[in-house]
């Protein structure tokens, strides 16, 4: 059963050639739970540029998906009907390109990472939709947003290579995570799935680069108190040493793989905890999502010995496109 529920029209487009930038992205919400479904429906309510469907299990879902795909689906894990790792499955088949957000309760971890590694774009704890649903979901709309002119210029491009040297500004490091997929995105060789999932993976080394690494502040306090985390790191963006150390940022792009370097000039950490298998418990802790996230999305995840330089490696499919 599809159940509308639109947060903003949609707009005619006058310009045919545009018609794919200018109408509102739609998002298709799965989940069994009436309750949860109004509860997402509040939390969404305000959110300006998007309209919202919701279905009430996963074989509703297919049927919406198929009669008219949405741009994004943000899906319950556990529903009577169909899991929803096999509705990500049966979603990649037929819709490869379509991208999706997993919610998970606790005791959801294992099949959250299958359907990961499926080929989900992202997940998020049910325990934190009202804190991050909006900037999940933000996220995922900016590369929907994508300019589609820039896309036909970059394919075009054989190679290049890119430094960026950034201050300890949280603005900076999400603003140029948006330009790197863009950047990666325009070569045509990630649909739109998968460009979210590399804008979570840079995003996730920018930010422990910049908080663990340069500002050296603990994730634990994340888990305590996010208030406090942030204010001491507020603090730290005016102190010595922390002020003066950079962020360096270093992409080698060309058809077959883009390469990701990023630095900081923090005391680095033991590598051997980079190392270590993902354990269950990790997952419902910020600084083990993280982690997994980027050993997820990427082919390969590398340290150096220090611990504050991280590699991140995402190779291409010969010749294929989303186009």
């Amino acid at each position: 059963m599809m159940i509308d529920t639109e947060t903003s029209a949609t707009r005619p487009c006058s310009v045919p050639s545009t018609c794919v930038e200018s109408r509102t992205p739609r998002l298709l919400v799965v989940d069994d739970s009436e309750f949860e479904r109004r509860c997402i429906a509040r939390l969404l309510r305000g959110f300006e540029g998007l309209d919202v469907a919701f279905a009430t299990g996963a074989v509703a879902a297919l049927e919406a998906i198929e009669g008219d795909p949405p741009d994004l689906v943000l899906t319950d894990l556990v529903m009577p009907d169909m899991d929803g790792l096999e509705l990500v499955r049966r979603v990649r088949e037929s819709n490869p390109g379509l991208p999706m957000i997993l919610m998970t309760a606790f005791g959801g971890e294992d099949a959250a990472v299958e359907a990961l590694r499926a080929g989900a774009a992202d997940y998020l704890p049910k325990s934190r939709l009202e804190k991050d649903l909006a900037t999940t979901l933000r996220r995922a709309l900016d590369v929907f947003a994508f300019d589609s002119r820039r896309h036909r210029l970059m394919q075009r491009l054989r190679s290049r290579t890119s430094t960026f040297e950034l201050d300890n500004d949280p603005e900076q490091i999400g603003m140029l995570a948006h330009v790197l997929v863009e950047d990666v995105g325009a070569l045509g060789y990630l649909d739109r799935s998968a460009r979210i999932r590399l804008r979570v993976a840079l995003q996730e080394a920018l930010v422990n680069a910049l908080y663990h690494g340069n500002l050296e502040v603990d994730s634990e306090l994340r888990q305590e108190d996010e208030a406090i985390f942030h204010s001491l790191a507020a603090v730290r963006r005016g102190q010595e040493p922390y002020r003066s150390r950079r962020l360096l940022v270093r992409i080698v792009l060309d058809r077959r793989a883009a390469v990701f370097e990023i630095a900081d000039e923090g005391p680095g950490f033991d590598t051997s905890r980079a190392d270590r298998q993902i354990e269950i418990e990790d997952l419902n802790r910020i600084g083990g999502r993280g982690l997994l996230l980027m050993r997820t999305f990427m082919d390969q995840v590398t340290h150096n010995a220090r611990g504050n330089v991280v590699t991140m490696t995402m190779r291409f499919a010969a010749g294929r496109s989303e186009r």
